[in-house]
């Protein structure tokens, strides 16, 4: 059963196409990954996926509803987006973040309950940011701060989760703080975690299915070990590379080609140098 699907969608802004009649269905209860080269319009796919922006053609159906005549709160009920590098209001603590996640289910008579309550505790817990919700958000760490974003969008109580870019501008030690974040929330709640990823690694270690985007359409799309090998990087990205498999999780791996210091062909010429000089001798 899907939860999100796009049928024969095209994007763009002003006259400029970004996606040309794509359609793609995203698995249920599984995390899914955007790949593919700057400008492909993976961000503008996902964007068009969270209602924020209106196709030219086609359409997005959201649990068998068409997303663009849903009202908006109903939306935001079933589907949380979290952009790349949001931005808070200066000062505002981690709490007051979190709590706004509760507003789809605020109405002109509908006071703060319990239920808020207990969703903005579920989320600070699951997130470990319980103990910096006085903090202001911009006094947090890069990490930390993209953790209080993730916890306003589980308030929301969504099924669905969809971010761009969740690792930029991250050290390698808090772009897999996050993903372990996601994929524990994915494994234990069964969230359907849909992502736009730039490293190819990560995509494949922490992605049940892939999504490949060239030339505005689906190039590709399946398990990591299903459609990564080194044609369709060599495709998709225009870059030549090896693909082995991930020795601690048995994923693909890409070793990409290039210039670079190599030890092994260093190694390869310092030994060939050492036998030329001994047969001199």
């Amino acid at each position: 059963m899907e939860t999100l699907t796009a049928k024969d969608l095209t994007l763009g802004y002003g006259e400029e196409i970004i996606i040309d009649d794509l359609n793609i269905t995203i698995p249920k209860g599984e995390i899914t990954v955007f790949i593919g080269g700057n400008g492909c319009g993976k961000s503008t796919l996902l964007r068009s996926m969270a209602r924020l922006l209106k196709p030219k053609e086609g359409g997005v159906i959201l649990h068998g509803e068409e997303i663009a005549k849903m009202p908006t709160k109903e939306v935001a009920r079933k589907l949380a987006i979290l952009p790349q590098s949001p931005v808070s209001p200066e000062g505002l603590s981690v709490l007051d973040l979190v709590k706004q996640g509760r507003h789809p289910y605020k109405g002109m008579f509908k006071k703060w309950s319990k239920d808020d309550d207990q969703a903005v505790e579920e989320a600070l817990q699951a997130t470990n940011m319980k103990e910096l919700q006085d903090r202001s958000v911009d006094s947090l760490s890069g990490g930390q701060r993209q953790r209080a974003w993730i916890a306003m969008t589980l308030a929301q109580k969504t099924d669905t989760i969809l971010l761009d870019e969740p690792t930029t501008y991250l050290d390698m030690t808090h772009q897999i703080e996050i993903l372990d974040l996601l994929f524990e929330l994915n494994e234990r709640d069964g969230r359907t975690v849909v992502m736009v990823l730039h490293d190819l690694n990560l995509a494949c270690r922490y992605a049940h299915h892939i999504v490949a985007i060239k030339d505005k359409q689906v190039y590709a799309q399946g398990r990591p070990e299903e459609i990564i090998s080194c044609n369709m990087v060599h495709d998709v990205f225009n870059m030549k590379c090896d693909v082995t498999y991930d020795p601690m999780f048995g994923t693909p791996m890409c070793i990409p080609h290039g210039r670079g210091r190599c030890l092994i062909k260093s190694a390869v010429e310092e030994a060939r140098q050492a036998r030329k000089a001994e047969s001199l001798v």
